[in-house]
């Protein structure tokens, strides 16, 4: 069992052992290992630890969940993310209650150079279900990660018309990856594991409880860029994502519904108290965010096979990439590729050196 990955688990199943009082440890001590090596007095005299919470992290012995997790983990190949792995959600370490622990399964990278969210009612009009359609095509034309809950509604639809335009979309679950909730969202859950992937902050075995949406819904809106609603309720989970987004200094957007239509009072109250900007369409979205300069679309065939026969086996599988989509992020290549770090930067140093990639700010990668 790797060591420091079950004390890295442990750490978020000890009582009054919340997200913030880890960060605060792993600021003193550096690892999970070292939490646990840790004598009480010196647990104690960390801020916000107390006597309480380093007896409860010395008498913690419950490792044998831990072991099954671990084994469930390498079974199905998942990727456990910990707050301090290189891979894990750069966008969420600026959130103040981010999980410690996450565990991914899919494709798409996590920090992608555009994502969003789009949320919204599980009951949505003709209206609504068009405006989605239409708005996500147009945001994956532009090389945006489509982020949602895999709810009913919004969610499936942003979902599935993500998966249509071969977009990556990532769906943010409130229950462990041994289960997909609702049923229904089987398939395209699936689907989206080749194409986007699926993350949760819970671990196997975690039922898809009332109170685990909200816990949800934090992961939704900071791993984006910014938040999208279409039609909601007044009280619908949509608002919660929206308000959790404003507390993390993102952008939060929603498109207007009319006065007397229930499905569109969340809508139109974020709008109406300066909580959400007026949405009409992608456009907007790319001008708020400052995209407008959208990344060249993929062209089938800019690179043939063979086409570079003295590149070695690593570069011609870097290469390979790069003919299915023209601009790559760094981490993209780590994660498809399967190769080390070390591979990868030699493999992606030559290429540029023999003018095939040009690399782009932010470790994006582009073919010449």
């Amino acid at each position: 069992m790797p060591q420091e990955l079950m004390y890295q688990i442990a750490l978020t199943r000890i009582p009054l052992i919340g997200d913030v009082i880890i960060k605060k440890l792993l600021e003193h001590f550096g690892s999970a290992g070292n939490i646990f090596k840790a004598k009480k007095y010196e647990l104690e005299k960390i801020e916000t630890v107390g006597s309480i919470r380093a007896a409860a992290l010395c008498n913690f012995r419950d490792f044998a969940p831990i072991a099954a997790e671990i084994d469930f983990i390498e079974k199905y190949r998942i990727q456990p993310l910990f707050c301090t792995d290189p891979a894990y959600p750069q966008r969420l370490l600026h959130c103040y209650d981010n999980p410690a622990m996450l565990y991914y399964k899919g494709s798409a990278i996590l920090n992608p150079p555009r994502i969003v969210n789009v949320v919204g009612t599980r009951h949505p009009t003709p209206y609504g279900r068009a405006i989605c359609e239409t708005l996500v095509k147009e945001l994956a034309a532009a090389g945006i990660t489509i982020v949602s809950g895999l709810a009913y509604g919004i969610d499936m639809i942003a979902h599935k018309t993500a998966l249509k335009e071969q977009t990556p979309t990532i769906g943010v679950l409130a229950h462990g990856l041994d289960r997909i909730y609702p049923l229904a969202h089987k398939q395209m859950a699936v689907e989206m594991l080749e194409q986007g992937g699926l993350l949760t902050d819970f671990m196997s075995q975690t039922l898809p409880d009332k109170q685990n949406f909200p816990k949800r819904n934090r992961i939704v809106a900071g791993i984006s860029d910014a938040t999208i609603v279409i039609e909601s309720g007044v009280r619908g989970g949509s608002l919660i994502t929206a308000d959790l987004a404003n507390g993390y200094n993102r952008d939060v957007m929603c498109i207007p519904g009319r006065l007397n239509d229930p499905q569109s009072a969340g809508c139109n109250y974020l709008i109406k108290h300066n909580k959400a900007v007026l949405l009409t369409g992608a456009a907007d979205v790319l001008e708020l965010m400052g995209w407008q300069d959208t990344p060249r679309p993929s062209v089938s065939g800019v690179v043939q096979p063979g086409l570079f026969p003295e590149l070695t086996a690593d570069e011609q599988l870097i290469m390979s990439l790069f003919r299915e989509k023209s601009r790559r992020h760094l981490e993209e290549l780590y994660l498809q590729t399967r190769l080390s770090g070390s591979q990868v930067a030699t493999a992606v140093f030559n290429l540029e050196m023999q003018s095939v990639l040009r690399s782009l700010p932010g470790q994006l990668y582009e073919l010449i």
